[in-house]
């Protein structure tokens, strides 16, 4: 089979403002109050032009260029709610860093039909038999080591630890994926990858916990167009919960508002971002029609168009998360 070379983007795309300052703070004081005084607020504070256009808020705090790593690191990219773009925020991501030198495994803790082995990634199964053709639910009973049921894809460099809809029965059963179980299985993964990325599902059950526990950083995706306050709230109080006993080290690495379009709603949902994770970078993912059609190819946005917008802004996000790996 011929594998997809991912390589670093054109020199010539257009990349997006960085800025250290954000207009939007300005709103944090209004966002209790009703949506109509927000909506004047908004219109009052922000210069609509300037202020709300697609650009990446960093923490001053944050230091550029991000410092190398050496070992491995693990992210969870994790939302409560559906449809916030968490599978593409896993795969342009991870398409990214491979482009930037990295070997790069995605987890598909995710049981739903749309998910990325569902609807996007295949794991290449070549040579072996169906019956041991393991998946992520073998791995969270304790019957086999994450290392067998990690598999190459179309992407040289890219992995996957693939999942069905029968995981989806490891959040009622006692006996499946007791809190650190999945952290234990990629300390002892002695597969060759320097990322791993855990596709969280959208609720807040064990599979989600798992991969809390599991991760060094995470990345929280936000559709534009559904902010949910509550499911925020809820993922907040488990997110500080994980942070409390399981997984101390646990960062709040980045916001990625998906779907990005110029609107007073994105403004408005940066804002409440800045209010409940001051020290977390944001970065848009603006809309592009070819994004909605990468899954249908089975392979990145990226491989299909450098330029489209998507990729565009994942490659950057990436890129300030972490260095190229030859730079390590």
């Amino acid at each position: 089979m011929t594998m997809t070379v991912l390589g670093p983007l054109p020199d010539t795309v257009e990349r997006l403002d960085v800025v250290r300052e954000w207009r939007v703070d300005e709103l944090i004081p209004f966002l209790d109050k009703p949506q109509e005084a927000i909506d004047e607020a908004i219109a009052r504070l922000l210069d609509y032009r300037d202020d709300a256009k697609a650009q990446i808020f960093v923490p001053p705090l944050i230091v550029l260029p991000p410092a190398p790593f050496t070992g491995h690191r693990t992210y969870v990219v994790v939302n409560q709610k559906g449809g916030a773009g968490k599978s593409t925020t896993c795969v342009e991501l991870a398409a990214a860093w491979v482009a930037m030198g990295y070997t790069v495994r995605i987890i598909d803790a995710d049981p739903q039909d749309a998910s990325i082995t569902g609807a996007w990634l295949a794991p290449i199964f070549d040579g072996v038999p169906e019956a041991e053709r393991y998946n992520l639910k073998h791995v969270l009973y304790g019957r086999q080591p994450l290392d067998e049921a990690t598999y190459e894809t179309a992407v040289k460099g890219l992995y996957l630890v693939p999942s069905y809809k029968d995981l989806d029965l490891v959040n009622f059963d006692g006996k499946a994926a007791r809190d650190g179980m999945l952290r234990a299985a990629i300390s002892r993964s002695t597969v060759p990858v320097d990322i791993t990325i855990i596709d969280a599902p959208p609720s807040l059950g064990k599979l989600s916990v798992n991969g809390l526990v599991a991760a060094d950083q995470l990345i929280l995706p936000l559709k534009v167009s559904g902010l949910d306050k509550k499911a925020l709230v809820d993922l907040q109080e488990t997110i500080t919960s994980v942070q409390g006993v399981e997984n101390p080290d646990l960062v709040v690495a980045a916001a990625v508002l998906t779907d990005w379009s110029k609107s007073k709603h994105a403004a408005q949902i940066a804002a409440t971002v800045r209010r409940d994770y001051p020290e977390v970078m944001i970065a848009p993912a603006r809309r592009n029609v070819k994004a909605a059609a990468a899954p249908n190819y089975g392979l990145p946005l990226r491989a299909l168009d450098s330029r489209a917008t998507t990729a565009v802004d994942y490659d950057q996000l990436a890129q300030l998360l972490l260095p190229a790996k030859e730079a390590a």
